[in-house]
């Protein structure tokens, strides 16, 4: 699934393509796709004639701004954003595409099905599921030490689970909560409540820093990851320990090792991390 580096990248490689066009039409070829409003003809009627006038993220969620309305994506394991001719045949597991009066489509394509889009009016979409459920942006300021601190004092789940968990913060998944584990020295595995404040700190700098790199780095194409222009992330050359295991840790040498935890496999290195 992308996480925040990948769909900051998706957004930021799209936005040019699309911005200050208007939709003609929209066609929606896998109704299940659609959450909000549920009829499939009205969530096509009420975007046609708008323009887009922006695209946001928010987590792992694009937020589409037109004249009236925002559409929110999420693109779940597989989806994909493609700007194409109308005269281009479609690709396929091509499900929702949307017209513009130019002549050019932005076309969403997903293997699994699993995407979801959301349509409110532009004013309600942050006050309304899913947009409403997450927790703060890492790269902000509403996301420091002392909110984490707090978060995880709370609960009897570990620390992975706890970050894991998109209301205590957005946009980190499994790859990016194991990197930063482990540029933390800290354990998947350990109950969050054990963290001293020290290591609170130094997890919520390396959170920070690992985000960061990895949106400066495109995302990391792990699987089937490309961006916009079909191009693949370079983070993923940069891992400490996903999808490492077997290999020695860039560390100390000891082979990364692969467990479950919170019901995800997890990557770790038994010396480093404590």
């Amino acid at each position: 699934m992308p996480e925040l580096p990948e769909v900051e990248t998706i957004r930021r490689t799209l936005l040019p393509l699309i911005v200050g066009k208007t939709i003609e039409d929209v066609r929606i070829f896998w109704p299940n796709i659609i959450r909000h409003p549920r009829d499939p003809e009205e969530f096509a009627a009420r975007m046609i004639g708008q323009t887009v006038r922006g695209l946001e993220r928010r987590g792992k969620f694009l937020k589409f701004l037109l004249d009236r309305d925002a559409l929110i994506s999420h693109l779940r394991m597989e989806g994909r954003y493609a700007v194409a001719s109308a005269l281009e045949p479609l690709e396929p597991h091509t499900h929702v595409v949307f017209c513009f009066t130019d002549g050019s489509e932005l076309r969403y394509r997903d293997v699994r099905k699993f995407g979801t889009m959301h349509v409110y009016a532009k004013e309600e979409a942050d006050r309304r599921p899913p947009l409403a459920e997450l927790g703060p942006e890492p790269l902000s300021p509403a996301f420091s030490p002392a909110v984490l601190a707090e978060r995880a004092v709370k609960t009897k789940r570990s620390v992975k689970a706890l970050l894991l968990d998109q209301t205590v913060v957005a946009g980190f998944g499994n790859i990016y909560v194991d990197e930063s584990l482990f540029r933390a020295g800290i354990l998947p595995g350990r109950p969050a409540a054990s963290l001293s404040s020290k290591e609170i700190e130094r997890l919520h700098e390396e959170m920070v820093a690992t985000i960061g790199e990895a949106v400066m780095k495109g995302g990391s194409t792990v699987r089937t990851y490309v961006n916009t222009q079909g191009e693949a992330g370079t983070f993923q050359h940069h891992l400490y320990v996903y999808g490492r295991q077997g290999n020695p840790c860039k560390r100390c040498g000891t082979p990364i090792e692969k467990t479950v935890v919170a019901g995800r496999g997890t990557h770790y290195c038994p010396c480093c991390q404590r």
